[in-house]
């Protein structure tokens, strides 16, 4: 009995179908042990790799340290770059402010070319006096047609601030929209140019033709004492001038601390004058 049925495990084993299927279950398993064998170092590599990515991006990430120290960077760039920008910026202005009373003295000039070398004069004399005024004589000589306004650029300083008005003079009807005045305050005891020849001026490189209205004071609107307010008057305030030679300047202006500027001439050591004596 046992002999019969070893025979026939025997003879089963020897069936072609299943000992097909046992070849092709081991051979699957072999080339799968192969296959891990070989991936094997490809993934490790992988996962090595990915360690190494995750420490790199951890090693260039943004810190908050790192944050503030580029704000400080920033700051202190700001700090270096603003007041080079402020300055330059006050640079220009003053420029601009030169180049206009350059060419306002030179129309003034021209003005006295037209009326036989006389500078400009009105009688009888108004309540806004030929100081201010002069502008609608000589703006011709300046391009300028029809009725003044706050458009006509090259009689505005662009540091204007005005003084009793809380606006700029160039910005006002009251003073024909103009920053600058003429060397004609014809009141009694003033020294002045109106009416007067150029010839006759005596040393016209020191004699003074235009300038800003805070010569007149002495105030500064470039280089200020007193901020953005117009008092107290100061000694040597510094104002752009022009004089009857041509050449317009940027000087000091004397105060004696109780008179107007333009009252009388300053004492001896200042390179200008109000009188054409």
């Amino acid at each position: 009995m046992i002999f019969q049925q070893t025979t026939a495990a025997a003879a089963d084993s020897r069936k072609p179908g299943i000992v097909g299927a046992d070849v092709r279950r081991l051979i699957f398993s072999r080339n799968r042990d192969q296959s891990l064998l070989t991936s094997a170092p490809t993934i490790l590599e992988s996962a090595v790799t990915a360690a190494d990515s995750r420490k790199s991006f951890s090693r260039q990430a943004f810190t908050f340290p790192d944050l503030l120290v580029v704000i400080a960077v920033v700051m202190l760039l700001v700090a270096i770059v603003t007041p080079l920008i402020v300055k330059s910026s006050a640079k220009a202005r003053q420029a601009q402010c030169l180049s206009n009373l350059k060419e306002i003295n030179r129309a003034v000039l021209l003005y006295a070319d037209d009326y036989k070398g006389t500078l400009p004069l009105i009688e009888p004399s108004p309540q806004i006096g030929i100081w201010w005024r002069y502008k609608e004589l000589v703006k011709g000589h300046l391009g300028l047609v029809g009725a003044s306004s706050a458009r006509d650029k090259v009689f505005a300083c662009p540091d204007d601030r005005g003084y009793e008005e809380p606006w700029p003079f160039h910005t006002s009807a009251k003073f024909f929209y103009g920053s600058y005045v003429f060397n004609g305050v014809n009141l009694p005891g003033v020294p002045n140019l109106a009416g007067k020849t150029v010839a006759s001026v005596v040393d016209p490189a020191k004699t003074l033709l235009m300038m800003e209205w805070t010569a007149h004071a002495p105030l500064s609107w470039h280089k200020t004492r007193t901020g953005s307010k117009n008092h107290p008057f100061y000694n040597d305030a510094e104002n752009m001038v022009g004089f009857v030679d041509g050449h317009v300047d940027f000087i000091k202006i004397y105060y004696d601390g109780i008179n107007a500027a333009y009252t009388r001439d300053p004492i001896p050591g200042y390179g200008y004058k109000y009188s054409g004596d």
